[in-house]
């Protein structure tokens, strides 16, 4: 026969076990009440992508009750197949290559737009006294392999200019020691880069595409078109708290710089801290509208039809998609 304190021992030995059970998966069902995504940026980590890692950083996405993956692409997967092949659920990419890959089958919706101008430009040496599109006429000009040369093209030839391109692998050396005459930069990044070689700014011409009508925004956020009828409600979550972070980057610019550069020490990328701060600057700075006709983080539609056309001018690609197809804006007003 069992004793009443016998008793009363056991049954609070067993509430003890069940107490310490509950703490110990606690924190797996925690997790379970919240959805998980995977984005992929379309590049490798640096201050291009900062919003994200501080609203990741700073809880943001938890607080929208989500877990999300940030995976970079690797040299040979890049974030559109992996879009594609379900690997990720919502990528970055710039305007010109979601609309190039929506005319190629990918059926991917613009659900956020970051970039509202275009940071790409020509950069030339002032000793070459080339100071206007024109002024390139029988130049040799360095551009991406990688992709990114629709828009540098098609500018080049709706001005009857003939070039001979240059394919550039990933430096800007050949700029540095005379072996082309110009060279597609971003303003953000190889720029910086070529100054940071040992140029004074004094000592170069810029020429900014978007001065010659083609301000084309970079980039966006894109996910499936599936995705987006199955998951809408959690993608809205994870748009507003990606733009928070970008809003927290802005107004923390240091804190922020210490979380890009201790995420490129991680991933073994070489990079300085100047440099990074020039890209956050820059990229922060794009991401204003102006005197659009818009709020931050939506796709202007005179903006996708400026880059369509182009695309469809310089036979990129095939159909017209209709913007209320390419576009679902996901902020709340």
């Amino acid at each position: 026969m069992v004793s009443h304190l016998s008793y009363t021992t056991t049954v609070k030995k067993l509430q003890s076990k069940t107490l310490a059970l509950l703490f110990l998966f606690f924190p797996f069902l925690t997790l379970a009440q919240h959805d998980t995504l995977t984005f992929t940026p379309h590049w490798l980590p640096q201050a291009q992508f900062a919003g994200y890692y501080m609203a990741q950083k700073m809880g943001f996405y938890e607080q929208e009750n989500l877990v999300v993956n940030i995976e970079h692409p690797s040299a040979s997967i890049n974030a559109t197949t992996k879009l594609a092949d379900h690997e990720a659920d919502v990528i970055s990419l710039f305007l010109v290559t979601a609309i190039t890959a929506r005319d190629q089958g990918v059926n991917l919706v613009n659900i956020g737009q970051t970039s509202q101008q275009s940071a790409l430009l020509f950069i030339t040496k002032k000793e070459h006294n080339i100071k206007t599109i024109s002024d390139l006429n029988g130049k040799k000009i360095g551009i991406w392999k990688s992709g990114f040369d629709e828009i540098p093209k098609a500018l080049i030839d709706n001005n009857n200019c003939s070039v001979e391109w240059v394919p550039i692998l990933s430096t800007v050396n050949l700029f540095l020691i005379g072996g082309i005459d110009a060279m597609t930069v971003m303003w953000y990044n190889e720029y910086d880069v070529i100054v940071n070689s040992g140029f004074d700014p004094n000592e170069l011409n810029p020429v900014f595409i978007s001065d010659y009508g083609y301000n084309v925004p970079e980039d966006g956020l894109y996910c499936l078109n599936e995705t987006l009828q199955t998951k809408k409600e959690t993608l809205k979550r994870f748009v507003k708290a990606s733009m928070k972070g970008w809003d927290y980057a802005a107004l923390h610019r240091e804190e922020t710089l210490d979380t890009v550069m201790a995420l490129m020490k991680r991933k073994h990328i070489p990079s300085n801290r100047s440099h990074q701060a020039w890209m956050l600057d820059r990229i922060i700075e794009l991401q204003v509208p102006d005197e659009k006709s818009t709020i931050k983080g939506e796709l202007v539609e005179k903006d996708y039809k400026l880059t369509q056309q182009i695309l469809l001018n310089g036979n990129y690609i095939k159909t017209k998609i209709p913007f209320s197809d390419f576009h679902t804006p996901l902020l709340l007003k």
